[in-house]
């Protein structure tokens, strides 16, 4: 008989689509902890530009991957997969079900293949390096020209700004020996675990409007409080986290560099243009189980919907165990 696989659930989608709640959701139904998929919820401090959820909003659910890295500290693909799996695997010890939720494609990939980085503290080390050649006078330019020679598929999606990005699909090249767009699509190796991946989604028009309003609700929350307190912290500008949307629009007007009406117009611009990246990212993966949202009454009756998959998933997967005894 062969070992059975654990079970692991996503929930993934772009932006501002309710993929916390969703995941809270199941894990309430189904005895789970959250184990965030978030490329920035990582950092210690950032709270509301990254839509990090409340107490309230986690409603006693158990949550990993929040807050476990300074935000003046890099922090590589590679170590979150190292990290993300120990958290899952110690939830499993305890007999919950682990459940991923957040909109970081690459987090997914890495946790979910069998995709071989480099050592932690190299890869560590490789963004560390890219970093400081970043900084340097037209750093940020000459970062793009070379990942356009070892990956133009990805260096053409990606604009000679988006800094962190470029230095993550460089980094992806120099610990793996392939460009991210090849890794994107290296999905044939077989996962060591058993994944149930949903993808929440709205119309367009819906979405944008959500990021809008959600964009709002972080300024009347005190982001620009917020991230004035990270910079008086000693965090510099320059930072992998201060790259984040929605922070590095508010370092420029605080520095005076544009007005705080145009940085949040900007914020905007930029979330809308992130949910665009992650639906392309994501529509890549045919395991997913999409789900638009329109489509239900509430997100709750989706949230049920997710909740009937999964526990349908669990009994034919007991069936199919007793069968090949």
């Amino acid at each position: 008989m062969s070992a059975v696989r654990p079970l692991f659930v996503c929930i993934a989608g772009p932006t501002a689509t309710g993929k916390t709640d969703a995941a809270v959701a199941v894990c309430r139904a189904l005895d789970g902890e959250v184990v965030s998929m978030d490329s920035m919820q990582i950092y210690q401090g950032m709270d509301i530009g990254t839509a990090k959820p409340s107490p309230a909003e986690m409603s006693g659910v158990p949550h990993h991957m929040l807050d476990i890295v300074p935000p003046d500290r890099p922090y590589s693909v590679a170590e979150y997969q190292r990290d993300a799996l120990r958290a899952a695997e110690e939830i499993l010890a305890r007999g919950k079900l682990p459940v991923f939720a957040g909109g970081t494609g690459l987090y997914l990939q890495a946790v979910s293949h069998p995709l071989r980085f480099g050592e932690a503290g190299g890869a560590g080390a490789v963004r560390e390096r890219l970093q400081r050649e970043a900084e340097r006078p037209g750093g940020a330019a000459a970062l793009h020209a070379r990942l356009a020679q070892v990956d133009a598929e990805t260096a053409a999606r990606l604009h000679p700004n988006n800094v962190r990005r470029v230095i993550r699909a460089l980094e992806i090249y120099e610990t793996t020996g392939k460009p991210m767009s090849e890794t994107a699509r290296d999905w044939d190796g077989e996962s060591a675990q058993d994944w149930l991946v949903f993808a929440l989604t709205w119309p367009r028009d819906v979405l944008y409007r959500r990021i809008d309003a959600r964009v709002d609700a972080m300024l009347a929350s005190g982001l620009v409080e917020e991230v004035r307190s990270l910079l008086d912290g000693g965090v510099p500008r320059e930072a992998q986290a201060m790259q984040a949307i929605g922070y590095k629009e508010i370092i420029a007007a605080l520095r005076g560099e544009t007005t705080l009406d145009e940085a949040v117009e900007r914020i905007k611009m930029h979330s809308r243009r992130y949910a665009k990246r992650q639906l392309t990212w994501l529509r890549r993966d045919a395991r997913l189980r999409w789900l638009d949202l329109a489509a239900f009454d509430s997100p709750r009756q989706a949230q049920a919907e997710i909740i009937e998959q999964i526990q349908r998933h669990i009994k034919e997967r007991e069936h199919a165990g007793h069968e090949s005894v």
